[in-house]
């Protein structure tokens, strides 16, 4: 049964743990979440489940989804999102089931996929890190241009600067996964999750939080001691 889960960033705060190393940790509100709709092989081609975060008003929602949504004896859902499951897992996801932060329960590590704060239109310093130009030697009200981009051409020799060039333009406001964080800590009576480190969006932003899909040795290892 895979761990997944619709949340919701609270925020940052700080951990001491039990060797009183002080540690950043992000707040993440998981669930709960409700299961809207369970595909299958014969009807939809593939298995799987999709479930809905924060109920809302049917008078904010649609017909449509407030008819979706009514197939499983829910309220109007404001946020959906599916992932496969195994055709014995199934069975596991009735319509209208309640899935709270105690499916993490044993999970060592978690991504977390959300979207990052959008910076708007953004130079090349800020956007990529270049370090601008130089100083001193007669550079005047330049410092922060690209530099040339003509030695940049394709090379057919057309004059025209090959795709993926990092220049100018907007920043962010995209969607980012933060893979492997750390599970330090959980809430299940108010359905809070504690991970280790950053991730991605602003508070109240939503994520998508799942069991970790792939981690290297040293974590792995200490996935499988816990």
């Amino acid at each position: 049964m895979p761990a997944v889960l619709i949340g919701k960033k609270v925020g940052m705060t700080r951990l001491y743990t039990e060797a009183g190393v002080n540690v950043p940790v992000t707040i993440i509100q998981a669930g709960p979440c409700h299961v809207t709709q369970v595909k299958s092989a014969q009807r939809d081609g593939y298995e799987a489940v999709q479930i809905g975060f924060v109920e809302i008003k049917p008078r904010v929602s649609t017909m449509p989804q407030i008819g979706h949504d009514g197939k499983a004896g829910l309220a109007p859902q404001r946020f959906h999102r599916e992932f496969r499951v195994k055709p014995e897992e199934v069975e596991n996801y009735p319509l209208g089931k309640t899935l709270t932060v105690e499916v993490f329960e044993g999970v060592r590590f978690v991504d977390v996929i959300g979207t990052s704060k959008g910076k708007g239109f953004q130079g090349v310093m800020k956007r990529w890190g270049f370090k601008g130009m130089c100083a001193s030697h007669g550079t005047e009200r330049k410092h922060r241009s690209p530099g040339t981009i003509s030695g940049r051409a394709s090379n057919r020799g057309t004059g025209k600067p090959k795709k993926g060039i990092r220049m100018s333009g907007h920043m962010g406001d995209r969607q980012v996964t933060a893979r492997s964080l750390e599970v330090v800590g959980r809430d299940a009576q108010n359905n809070l999750l504690l991970v280790l480190g950053a991730v991605p969006g602003a508070n109240q932003g939503v994520v998508l939080i799942r069991e970790a899909t792939r981690l290297y040795k040293s974590k792995a290892n200490l996935a499988k001691a816990s």
